[in-house]
Formats: C-alpha cells, structure tokens, sequence
C-alpha cells in the first residue's frame, strides 16, 4: 500500500471506525503507540491484528476512489500472465488481470501513485486499467508465474528432440578440450547448450520455492523432476527421455565432474544467483538403472533465522539449553535423523554464545553457514582431513568452543571427549530417534560411561514439522483428537484455571487449555499456490534434558534409551510429541502434522 496523504489517512480511519473494523478506543491505543514507538499506525494495526492487511487495502481503496479487488483466492489464465512479463511484474508488484477496450487490467499494490502507474504504463508500452490490491493477494498471483513457466518449459523441452542427443554427443566429443578449458571457455560451453534454459528454469524455481533439494530422476521413457519444499517432496514436471544425457552433462560441467564418468557416483558443488539471492549447490549424481540421478541440495543462507526462539525452542527446553551454554566445558549434542535441523540448530547456539571474548572454531561438512567471528574448517578427506584429524588440530588453535559437525566414528567421539574435559565448551551431532538415545550410541562407539556422564551436559532431540501458512481457520478437535492430546498432554495441561496462567509460563506459551476440557480448539491452514496445503515453513518439536546424577547413575549402569528418557521425563522433560502438541494447540502446525513426524518411542 502507498504512503496516503494525512488527509486521506484520516479519512480511513473514520471509514474502519464506521464500519466497525476497529474501535475508537483501540484506534486511540495504537495510535499512541505508533507515536511513543515511531511506527507507522497503519502498519501497527496489521501487525497487532486489529485490522487486516486486506480490509486495509480495501479501505483505503474505497476512500481514494480506486476500484479493489481480492486476489488471495485468484487463478490468473496461463494466457493472461504472458500479458505481462514476469520480471515486470515483480518489479512493480503488479500483475495482470486481463484486456478491457485495448487497456491491460492490472491489480497493483501501489494503485494510487500516479507516478508508479504512469511509469508502468510507459514501460510496457500500453495504457492500463488499474486496481488496488492488498501485498499478501499480488504475491499469490507472482507464485503461479512459476507454475506456468514449469508447464510451457516441458512443452518447449519436448520441441528439443533430437537435438538434445545431438549436442549431448558434442559435448562427450569434446571432453579432452573441455577439461583444458578454463572456467570462462566452460561457461561459454554453458551457454551455447540448448539444455541451458531447462536447468536455469529448474533451479529458479526450486530457488523462488524455498526448495531445499531437486531430484532429476531418470524413468525408463521420461525424465522426472521433483522438489522438497518444507520436507515434502512434489513432483513438478516430467521432460522427454532425450533430455538427460545432455541435462546431466551441464550439471556435471559446472560441478566440474567428469562428464564421460557413468558408473560410478559423483559428489561436487557450484553457486548460482537465482530469485535475487545467491545459492550454493551440492551435487550428488548416481548410476540407477534407468540412468543417472542427481540430487541437488540447495543452501540458501538468506531469510533463516538463527534465533533459538524463533527456531521453536520454548519453555523449559530454551531455559534447560541456556543454562548448558553458560557452562565453560563440557558437552552440548543434538541428535535427529537426516533433514531433521541438526546444523541449523548447532550454528543457532553459536549465535547465542558468539562475541570477542571467546574463539570460535568449527570442523564442518559441508560450511553451510558463513559466519562472522567463527574460525570454519570445511572437512576434506581426499586430502585427509578428516574429523578427527582435523579435530587435533583445531585444539593447538586455542579455542574457547569447539563445533564438530558430526560424531561419525569412535576416534572422534573420544576426541571430542577429551576436548571437552580439557576446558573447552563442545558442540556436536549424531544420528539417534531420540534425545536420549544420544548416551548410549556413544557406549556403542566404545566411549568410556563414566567420560561420559562427566563431560555431557545437555541433550537435544528433534524433528522438522510444517507451520501453517498465514490463511487458516480454526476447529474443534474430534474424538481421536481429544484423545490423543490427552494422553500425551494430560500431565502438563493445568487442571484449573487458576494453575493456567503458571503453567503456561513455564511451558513458554501464553495460554493453554485445560486439561479437563472436552474438546481443543485446534487450527488447519487453507490450501493456496503460496501455502500448499494450508503449509508454509518449518519449525522444530523438540526434547531436551540435562544429565542430572540420576541420568550419569544410569549411564554408569550402561541403562537403555528408555530407562534415561523415562528418567528424564520424571525430571520434567517435555517430548517431542508432546511439545508438538502443544505447538498444534497454540495454532502453530496441526495434529496430524505432529502425528507424521513424532514417532510413536518419542511419546
């Protein structure tokens, strides 16, 4: 929406007071706090949630005398879009509606700035019919250029026939003059194939998607594209068989693989602009029966928080990780499955522990994060160094704290012991279901118990849910809903109204149901091209518990997974069953998300 003049603001005002948006007394609140806080009132009112972001446009489309529309729920025609180019429209934050009398209909969300209006006209070279339109409905008409483009790409990939082949044959020809070329006669080999287009198109979408990885997979009569967005992957196009040789030769040229090499696997990176930001890539290409398959994991650094907060870490779970980093030795280790957050969740605790006081050195694989004031070692065995080579060296650094990517081996798991009972704080993963199975994997790998019931000192577990995007609606849970959460909740919920308010406090939250209830208020996201299936994002559940003399007690005894989780839960550790439960109830993600992701140990 644009800067409105303050006449024309305060016409607005009136209009929501009028049509009763917002009271006088909230209006007089919020605009006291604009003043005291310098931020502008009306997007206050949006932030607050006394008003929304589309009655807003609509008021004060009405008050300027601009016609509005809502574009939250608009399906634009394939054929429309094309009236206007994609770049153009992302530039002006207008897109196109369709043809009135030689005019272009236009919603834009700077309807009322002639100056813009004018511009855009002049740009595109025709006069235009415009509309005034809230942010969040011309951002859910951007998001179905991408689908589009998908569509008119396979169409223009099946034209490719058999000149992929063709070129594909060149570039297998040319191999030994390619391996001498420098990387700028590469690039030029790039751009002069005709299978450029398709990957450039491939990735940007993934990139404007928040995909984290792409699969190329080869099927024995067409090429199969998918990407997992927020830990679900979709299928997002199928091109013609001739299509892979020369698609995977591309992809091995800017990897810098070897393009003739079909048998064996292949590992190697490259870093793209796409969407206005810059991507690495890692590439992992592998023979299958129909092909090759190639898995492209894309790290977009930008737009991730690293606040432990904003990651998901509430209540007990937040406090219990503090208070671990407030120690000066001694061990801090998460664990999950692959995917599950481990990395983001270890570079989050260097954030909070980061300053000039202490030095910082990491031992990763891959650098996913560049940060500044922490001293990164990327792990490369080809030249031997591994993680625990690599883990002896960086103790000559002098480090403070030390962050090992991962515990894959004993020599390292006893390393990182004997780092952490030298002085130095340590942060690492593995690979276990549950936070407390942490303790006796590392027994597995023929750790001492009684090193390790001295030097670690908390414990996370976790798992990676969808968060609902911005549209949803609420409910009453069913049966097996109320059930459910009853079971799990049943001990942390408050009994009373009057044990609510420090309940909540404790849990991290601001109100919680009761215990007793019959029914849960709960929350399910509205399907759109922008949250598919009511989801957009991720958020972790998580576990986390200190290891209190009980719990060393139990290590000294070599005790199961169950006996220390069974033990930690008694000194009031919160499941990641249970804390995704309550996440559903704060109306964050939903049941049944939790339900896919916590598995029933971790109860």
């Amino acid at each position: 929406m644009s800067v409105l003049s303050a006449e024309t603001q305060g016409l607005v005002e009136a209009k929501l007071i009028e049509d009763k948006v917002i009271t006088q007394a909230d209006l007089a609140e919020l605009k006291t706090l604009a003043k005291d806080s310098g931020t502008p009132l009306f997007g206050l009112m949006v932030t607050s949630g006394k008003v929304s972001n589309e009655q807003l446009t609509k008021t004060s489309a009405l008050v300027s005398k601009i016609p509005y529309v809502n574009l939250l729920e608009a399906r634009v025609e394939p054929k429309v879009l094309e009236l206007l180019p994609q770049e153009v429209a992302e530039r002006y934050m207008a897109v196109p509606l369709g043809e009135m009398q030689n005019r272009l209909v236009v919603a834009m969300l700077d309807a009322s700035n002639v100056q813009a209006v004018d511009y855009l006209s002049n740009r595109i070279g025709r006069p235009l019919k415009v509309y005034a339109a809230s942010e969040e409905g011309v951002r859910q008409v951007l998001q179905q250029y991408d689908a589009h483009l998908s569509d008119k790409l396979v169409g223009e990939m099946g034209q490719l026939g058999d000149d992929t082949v063709e070129n594909d044959a060149t570039a297998k020809g040319n191999k030994a003059q390619q391996t001498a070329d420098k990387a700028s006669n590469i690039t030029t080999i790039v751009q002069d194939s005709p299978i450029s287009k398709a990957l450039s198109t491939i990735l940007e979408y993934a990139a404007k998607n928040r995909a984290s990885d792409v699969h190329i997979e080869p099927l024995k009569e067409s090429l199969k594209i998918r990407c997992r967005v927020d830990g679900i992957l979709r299928e997002i196009m199928k091109l013609p068989k001739s299509t892979e040789p020369p698609l995977v030769s591309r992809i091995k040229i800017l990897a810098n693989l070897k393009i003739d090499e079909h048998r064996i696997p292949q590992d190697g990176e490259f870093t793209i602009d796409a969407a206005g930001k810059e991507i690495d890539l890692r590439i992992s290409i592998s023979p299958v029966v129909w092909g090759e398959q190639v898995v492209i994991r894309l790290l977009d650094k930008s737009g991730t928080s690293l606040r432990l907060e904003d990651m998901g870490y509430t209540g007990r779970s937040l406090r219990t990780i503090k208070s671990g980093l407030g120690r000066t030795n001694g061990m801090v280790l998460t664990s999950g499955p692959t995917g599950s957050g481990k990395s983001t969740s270890l570079y989050a605790l260097l954030q909070e522990v980061r300053s000039d006081a202490v030095n910082i050195v990491t031992l990763e694989d891959p650098v996913e994060y560049k940060m500044d004031g922490v001293n990164q070692i990327q792990v490369n065995a080809d030249i031997g160094l591994t993680f625990s080579g690599g883990l002896r060296s960086i103790l000559r650094q002098d480090p403070d704290i030390v962050m090992v990517g991962e515990i894959r081996d004993r020599e390292t798991a006893e390393l990182a012991v004997q780092a952490s009972l030298t002085g130095h704080l340590v942060f690492s993963t593995l690979h276990t279901n549950s936070a407390a199975g942490i303790l006796p994997r590392l027994l597995d790998m023929g750790v001492e118990p009684f090193l390790i019931a001295s030097t670690v000192h908390v414990v996370i577990g976790q798992r990676l849910v969808r968060r609902l995007g911005k549209q949803t609606e609420q409910y009453q849970s069913d049966a097996a809903e109320t059930a459910a959460i009853k079971e799990a909740l049943g001990m942390l919920l408050p009994k009373t109204a009057e044990e609510m308010p420090q309940v909540a406090k404790d849990l991290g939250y601001e109100t919680l149901p009761l215990a007793t209830d019959s029914a849960y208020t709960l929350t399910r996201g509205i399907d759109s091209p922008s949250a598919p299936g009511g989801y957009k994002g991720r958020m972790g559940l998580y576990e986390v518990f200190d290891v209190s003399q009980q719990i060393q007690q139990l290590i000294l005894k070599r005790s199961t997974s169950t006996e220390i989780q069974n033990q930690a839960i008694v000194e009031g550790m919160v499941t990641m069953r249970q804390d995704g439960y309550l996440k559903a109830l704060a109306g964050l993600t939903t049941v049944q998300e939790v339900n896919r992701v916590a598995s029933a140990d971790s109860a």
